[in-house]
């Protein structure tokens, strides 16, 4: 008990990356950037959608979805990382450290499910095009990304309140950037049998099943496109989704490399690298993979900025329009 005691009142030190002083500015500089990137990208996706009634379908819709979360995964994390780099205080309360560790759990569990609803919605634009609009109708597309918050964030929830019954032992050093499950479940010294039972029974239903539902729908997306007569139709076909399949095998080839492992073997150079591919950097790629390469989206921005500039000459040159008329 002492040693619990002693624990919610401390601190834990996120080592980072490289404790040598000449590369601590090209790290802020390199995840400056990437947060940069990351913001604006996903900020255009979102304003571009949101201001087009042609792009108010479900695709676009998860899409929408999909930039906010990636948004806001990346306003969990790396303000922290950016902080601690430049400040060289690499401590985290234990208040702190759980809450960060709940969100980046919760909305890497809804890039999970938003990830397989997305297949799902491809799977019934291509196999079952005539059934569509019935089908991914808004009350359907609203339930299904309502249920995917609700879902991610009661998994997420209960490790962190199991995580926050632990006691740690004397060194709160975490081998990573920010609080991840694992490097933080390496230093509790409590029993971990309850808590590795948990983490299974919710790996299958956050992960496995999700991703049974992504691969379920490829094989028949991959059946449909096979019976295209035309190369230029099954082209036309795959391009559709082609987008999201690159970012769904980035995000469960990194996801794979780090927690579906025994957290004995656990590798601390591993996870950090991994964890900046899932955390960071396909948050920034998503915005250009999906999106920002679609010309329906550039034609959106397009008209989106256009609107921009007619109102500010409209509110700058007031007199000039009313002569004029």
């Amino acid at each position: 008990m002492g040693i619990r005691n002693q624990t919610t009142t401390s601190d834990f030190l996120l080592l980072g990356f490289s404790p040598h002083p000449d590369q601590q500015a090209l790290l802020f500089g390199l995840f400056m950037a990437m947060y940069l990137i990351t913001m604006l990208g996903n900020v255009l996706v979102i304003l571009g959608i949101g201001s087009d009634q042609h792009l108010h379908s479900p695709m676009y819709f998860f899409l929408a979805n999909l930039s906010f979360i990636d948004t806001c995964s990346c306003c969990t994390i790396v303000p922290k990382v950016l902080v601690n780099i430049q400040t060289q205080h690499h401590t985290i309360s234990y208040t702190g450290c759980l809450v960060q560790m709940y969100f980046f759990m919760a909305l890497t569990l809804l890039d999970d499910f938003l990830l397989a609803v997305m297949a799902y919605d491809r799977y019934v634009a291509i196999c079952l095009p005539l059934h569509y609009t019935m089908i991914m109708c808004p009350q359907r597309c609203l339930l299904l990304v309502t249920t995917s918050w609700l879902c991610a964030h009661l998994l997420a929830f209960s490790p962190t309140l199991l995580m926050s019954q632990f006691s740690f032992c004397d060194s709160h050093s975490i081998p990573h950037f920010f609080c991840d499950l694992l490097p933080l479940l390496n230093l509790a010294c409590s029993d971990k049998h309850i808590f590795q039972v948990t983490m299974l029974t919710e790996a299958i239903l956050s992960g496995a099943i999700p991703l049974t539902c992504v691969l379920i729908s490829y094989a028949h997306i991959i059946h449909t496109i096979l019976r295209v007569p035309s190369p230029g139709g099954k082209h036309k076909v795959f391009s559709t989704c082609g987008a999201h399949l690159t970012v769904v095998t980035l995000f469960y080839g990194t996801l794979f490399l780090v927690y579906f492992q025994p957290s004995s073997s656990y590798s601390a150079d591993t996870g950090m690298v991994s964890s900046v591919i899932y955390t960071v950097v396909t948050p920034m790629l998503n915005p250009f993979i999906y999106s920002l390469r679609n010309r329906d989206m550039m034609e959106a921005l397009c008209r989106f900025f256009n609107c921009g500039k007619v109102l500010l000459s409209k509110r700058a040159f007031p007199r000039l329009e009313a002569q004029s008329l």
